[in-house]
């Protein structure tokens, strides 16, 4: 049996190469995802724990700010002198160092990265710990002067001698660059600009008796974890956190490893769609292999085999082609993590791709993947392979199965639908968008299973409804052509499931994405009402010398700022709450359209009183009048009377959750280190918005992080973030789409394989090669557009009620993106014939005499 499996499997090795395609293109996902993560991973680690000093000393971040906001956490310069004096302490040394910094050149050019990564402005102290070494020109003296690193300085052309300017926190400086230096370690892709230790307190903190961490070295003989004891001994550490190196460099690893996560779950995503696709590709080639070797099979019966040794050889084919897929398919994950790799060169980020890490984990999951996808794919044909009869050798038919009812199919489908349906029902009606977005989930899972198992039921309603025209259209070759997709409903179904699944996705994240587009549409024009918003493009905050430019601008009536700040609030029912409040100029009803349900802006601006979400507060028995205790950073603690409450359509109002909002003077008071960000702008009497917005563009030109945005430019903006979302759900479209195409191209290949016979009566009777072409090609359409059809009606049902778990969050507009379904659909007839090039040409050139012969 072993000898015969072997003799099977290589006998048939052309026709399970696409199958092993999606094995390969499944595992290369996988193994390219781990593989990149872990590179990425290790190589970081390597890089803060070469950097990290044996001991730091920061301020606590006692508050996790949901949004920037402009404030840099400080400490006392002092404290370095203090901690010196610890026993054990070799030296220390009070660090400068700032996030977020916009420097711009002479032509008022950003010089930091365009890929998201932070302009880092610090102070010149050289360690054996340094990441970068001065390479060309010397040290910054006094406060005119600067290195920048090279990697910056040759992407944005500066040169030693040219002269920059530093918006920072507390003012607008201007440097020359004096000198150049080169990373060491790997570049995180961030811009660096060394100023003097002399000097950078006062131009990045705006005072000289202030830091952002103390660096210690530690004696010879005395260990980090003896010498953060001793600090951490000297100090207030509810005030300060006390962190060895190798504390520091877990908590930066921790910092990155949001950014690694996103980037290892999108392609594991990837991974996901491909093994789904892959297995109804995999169990269509297995189901129709064995079909066509009834005979052959039945003849091993015949000869003594039992159903066991069958089964056995049948999933023995299924892991050989796992295992050479699985083995492609690392190879390929290897080649993919390379170019990653590379990829995130363009973006900054240098790493090597000598240094890829191939850790035990990534094999293992790769195989386990390929080998178990395929067997489990392939169980459910083995299991059909040994029922064959040994007089199965006898019959003169090769298909099996083809007239087999459907019954046990509609039943279960029935069930599986039904639950599907009640738990998408439920979603709807749902009250707490946790419980709808859980039967969301819930249904979307059952009703796609109910649609797999019922789609051969489908099959010939659709298909007559899909196929009508084709009579009409090309004569009795159309005919033929929709009566061979209906034959065999079971394999029409899973051809087409392939192409379904990649198209329910599409066809419900393109009506989330229109419904989130139309909703936020209708609450900008709901609830904006300034003619222009000034924001930086990341919405980090910005210095306030941009806030001045705007309010120096010929023809600039009204402007309120708006602020955040990190608080806590301690409720009624006995709940603190960790949140991020907003805080607003007066005026603010001049520049927006707050809806209240009890209470003003009047009120809620009030010294010592907040403004807060209706809903939010009858979760947490808050009324009108209530004085809650509120912490905000660095331990400080009021108490603020609630004033008003806000119905606006999203359920946290102004701010994030709570939709918590007071008047700005609050923030100033508890955040003093605080910057705008964002302001709404109104034009003066006799000044139109369009003369507004040029002398606005003309004032804030030296400011290149700042945008003027008007009610169409800020519903782009959010249109470009809902499309990122939608991009990529496309790319997993594709990705699907190519599978998809793989298990047509194998379908009508086999097809053609097992009508060999049928084909060649058909030629030798008068049926031209182009008329054949034409049948196989129309039979691929049709069965490629049903795909269509199931997946794009079960995404619909899907996308609806994804809008109704966003109406919960006040998100009330649906829409249905008609042009795209349109698209989808014409994309589908296209992918069909597509599909059908190889196997119609391969049909065509069959020898009539000896397909009429074949057996």
């Amino acid at each position: 049996m072993l000898k015969a499996t072997l003799r099977s499997f290589l006998a048939h090795k052309g026709r399970l190469v696409l199958s092993a395609l999606a094995i390969v293109l499944s595992v290369a996902f996988v193994a390219g995802s781990l593989i990149f993560s872990d590179t990425v991973t290790r190589t970081f680690d390597r890089l803060f724990a070469s950097t990290s000093a044996d001991v730091t000393v920061e301020p606590k971040d006692d508050l996790d700010s949901q949004v920037p906001t402009g404030e840099a956490r400080t400490l006392p310069a002092s404290l370095a002198q203090q901690v010196a004096k610890v026993d054990g302490v070799a030296s220390t040394h009070a660090d400068v160092s700032v996030e977020n910094i916009t420097v711009v050149d002479s032509d008022n050019e950003s010089v930091g990265p365009t890929t998201g990564a932070p302009t880092i402005a610090s102070d010149w102290y050289v360690t054996d710990r340094s990441p970068v070494k001065l390479t060309s020109g010397h040290a910054p003296h006094g406060a005119a002067e600067a290195l920048l690193d090279a990697d910056t300085a040759d992407k944005k052309h500066v040169r030693i001698g040219d002269t920059l300017t530093v918006l920072a926190q507390p003012g607008t400086f201007k440097v020359r660059i004096v000198g150049i230096a080169t990373f060491t370690t790997t570049n995180p892709g961030a811009a660096l600009v060394f100023l003097d230790p002399a000097t950078a307190p006062d131009q990045l903190l705006g005072s000289p008796d202030k830091a952002t961490g103390i660096s210690v070295d530690a004696a010879p003989g005395v260990s980090d974890a003896q010498l953060k004891s001793r600090i951490a001994a000297t100090l207030d550490t509810g005030t300060y956190d006390v962190r060895t190196a190798d504390e520091q460099a877990d908590s930066a690893a921790e910092d990155l490893g949001g950014f690694l996560d996103v980037i290892k779950y999108v392609m594991l995503g990837f991974a996901g769609i491909a093994v789904l696709v892959g297995v109804f590709l995999i169990v269509n080639t297995f189901s129709m292999l064995i079909a066509q070797r009834t005979r052959e099979l039945g003849l091993l019966r015949a000869l003594g085999a039992d159903r066991r040794q069958v089964r056995r050889s049948v999933l023995t084919e299924a892991i050989l082609l796992g295992l050479v897929g699985s083995t492609l398919g690392l190879a390929g994950g290897i080649g993919l993590a390379a170019g990653l790799i590379k990829l995130m060169g363009v973006f900054g980020m240098n790493l090597k791709t000598t240094e890829m890490v191939v850790g035990w984990g990534t094999p293992v999951a790769a195989y386990v993947v390929g080998v178990g996808v395929t067997f489990v794919a392939a169980y459910l044909p083995a299991r059909r392979a040994a029922g064959v009869s040994p007089m199965a050798a006898l019959a003169d038919a090769e298909i099996a199965g083809i007239g087999k009812p459907l019954r046990t199919r509609a039943i279960v489908g029935s069930i599986v639908g039904a639950l599907g349906a009640a738990a998408l029902v439920g979603c709807a009606t749902a009250t707490k968008t946790s419980s709808s977005a859980s039967l969301l989930g819930l249904g979307v899972v059952l009703t796609l299973i109910a649609t797999v198992i019922a789609g051969p039921l489908l099959v010939r309603p659709v298909i007559r409804v899909l196929g009508a025209a084709f009579p009409a259209l090309f004569g009795s070759i159309g005919r033929m052509s929709q009566r061979n997709a209906l034959r065999n409903p079971r394999r029409t179904g899973a051809t087409a499931a392939a192409l379904m699944v990649g198209l329910a996705l599409v066809g419900g994240m393109s009506v989330a994405s229109a419904s989130m587009s139309k909703s936020f549409d209708q609450q900008i024009d709901k609830t904006l009402g300034a003619d222009f918003v000034v924001q930086n493009s990341n919405f980090v905050p910005f210095s306030q010398t941009v806030t001045d430019a705007v309010r120096d601008t010929e023809g600039v009536g009204l402007v309120v700022r708006q602020r955040f700040a990190p608080l806590a609030v301690r409720l009624p029912d006995g709940k603190r709450v960790e949140t991020t409040a907003a805080g607003y100029d007066d005026k603010v009803d001049d520049v927006a359209h707050v809806t209240y349900a009890d209470g003003d802006s009047a009120a809620a601006l009030a010294p010592g009183s907040m403004g807060m979400d209706v809903d939010f507060a009858k979760d947490h028995d808050v009324r009108i009048g209530d004085t809650l205790p509120v912490e905000f950073p660095g331990g400080q603690r009021t108490e603020m009377k609630v004033a008003a409450f806000t119905d606006q359509d999203g359920s946290d109002g102004f701010g994030m959750q709570g939709g918590l909002f007071f008047g700005i003077a609050t923030v100033e008071k508890y955040v003093p280190g605080g910057q705008d960000s964002a302001l709404y702008v109104n034009a003066a009497s006799g000044t139109s918005a369009d003369q507004l917005r040029a002398r606005l563009d003309k004032s804030l030109d030296p400011y290149p992080q700042v945008q003027v945005r008007d009610l169409a430019d800020y519903k782009k903006l959010v249109h470009d973030q809902i499309a990122v979302l939608l991009y990529l759900v496309y790319a997993l479209l594709g990705l699907a789409i190519v599978i998809a195409v793989l298990g047509v191209v194998n379908t009508l290949a086999l097809s053609v394989v097992e009508r060999t016979r049928e084909i060649g009566l058909l030629r030798a009777i008068g049926l031209g090669r182009r008329q054949l072409r034409r049948m196989i090609r129309l039979e691929s359409v049709v069965i490629a557009v049903f795909g269509a059809v199931l997946g794009l009606a079960l995404g619909l049902v899907w996308g609806v009620c994804v809008q109704q778990v966003l109406e919960l969050q006040g998100m009330n507009a649906l829409a249905i993106p008609w042009s795209t379904i349109v698209a989808v659909v014409v994309g589908s007839a296209v992918v069909g014939i597509v599909a059908a090039l190889l196997p119609a040409l391969r049909a065509s050139r069959m020898n009539v005499l000896a397909a009429i012969a074949h057996e």
